[in-house]
Formats: structure tokens, sequence, C-alpha cells
């Protein structure tokens, strides 16, 4: 059974991931309902894959639509803040950030209600961070931040998040702080690498340099 709790961190999870939809529109001459439909897909798209794998059906924003009002009217609100005051590039960072912490660790703790095992609820808590970043990325023509070389930490903090999720629960059964603790957990490393510019090792094939160079060149003449 859910915890008060977690209906108002899922009630607070998906305004704040509405307003990295509305951030992330901005420059992109979008109008107030695209604004809004970049919002919902935000909020509800990570959420509406993860009842789709586990099977809970109708999804939980069709079950309860006042999280569909929820994002939709924090997106007109942030929209008209975002017209009379831009905002920096690093508001949309770190506003993701909390809804990447949030929302990972609540998916996380929805698919373990549905009796899942550990290491499927870890899939289901970053599928829940990352997803709706994704689609809303993808929609605006961009590369998906979780993709992008300078985007530093991103499905890495999530996916140690539900790790650690996971590891709490098997030492209490104090769901609330666990979660609590889990969530400040991935918003810590997230922000710190975006702070300190942590990332993974980058892909670069080992013989690029050399294939350049052989290339053929024009004669000169």
């Amino acid at each position: 059974m859910k915890l008060p709790f977690q209906f108002y961190l899922e009630y607070f999870s998906v305004a704040v991931a509405a307003i990295t939809g509305v951030l992330a529109a901005h420059g992109k001459r979008v109008d107030l309902f695209g604004v809004i439909v970049l919002a919902l897909v935000t909020a509800l798209g990570g959420g509406t894959i993860r009842d789709c794998t586990i099977g809970y059906l109708p999804v939980f924003w069709v079950r309860n639509p006042n999280y569909v009002f929820i994002a939709a009217v924090t997106a007109v609100v942030a929209f008209y803040i975002e017209r009379a005051r831009e905002f920096p590039r690093a508001v949309l960072l770190v506003a993701d950030a909390f809804a990447l912490a949030l929302f990972t660790i609540v998916g996380q703790q929805k698919a373990l209600d549905f009796q899942v095992s550990p290491g499927i609820s870890v899939a289901m808590g970053v599928i829940t961070g990352v997803a709706g970043g994704i689609l809303r990325d993808l929609l605006l023509g961009e590369i998906p931040l979780v993709f992008r070389p300078e985007i530093y930490l991103y499905a890495t903090a999530a996916f140690a998040g539900t790790v650690l999720y996971v590891l709490l629960a098997r030492w209490s059964d104090a769901i609330r702080t666990n979660m609590i603790v889990a969530i400040v957990a991935i918003l810590a490393l997230r922000l710190a690498g975006i702070r300190w510019h942590m990332s993974l090792p980058v892909f670069v094939p080992h013989r690029a340099g050399e294939v350049k160079s052989a290339a053929p060149t024009k004669p000169h003449g």
C-alpha cells in the first residue's frame, strides 16, 4: 500500500519535471500548447514506460488525473515566469537533477510495490528517471541529455542511487527514510558531476587518429 508521503513526493516530482520541460523549450519558439505537451511528456513519459513494462495498467496518470492537472498547471505558470524573466541554462540542469533524483527513486519504489525483483526495480527506477527527459529532447530535435558527453553523471547517478536504495531496503524497513537518503545521494552525485565535471570515460576509437592521418590527400599542383 502506498504511503501518503509517496503521493506527495510523486506530485512534487511531476511538478519539477514539468518545469524542466518548460525550461528546455526556451529559445525553440514553441507556443504555450507545445510547452504544455513538452511538460506532460517530461513529467509522465518515464512513469508511463515503467507502468507499461511491469503491467500496471491503466498507467498511473490515467488512474489519477491529478498528475496531468499538476503538470499542465505547473507548465503554464512556468511558461509565463520564463517569458518575464529569462533563466540561465544552469537552472535547467539543476531542476533536471532534482527531477532525476525524485523520479528515479519514486519509480523504483513503485516497481517494488508491484513485487518485482530488486534488479528489475533498479532498471525501472533508471527508466523512470531518464526516459521523460529523453522523450522531451527528442521532440525538440536535440541529443538527449543522457547521451551528451558534457552532461556529467546523469544515468550513472540514477543507477548508483537505485543500487543504494536496494541495499538500504535490506537493512531497514523505513521506506520514507530510505527514499530520502537515496534521493539525496542521486542529487548530490549529479550536482557534484556538474560542479566538478565528473564523468565516465568517453568511447573514442583507438585507431581514430591513425585512420584520419592515413586518409588520401589531394595531389598538389
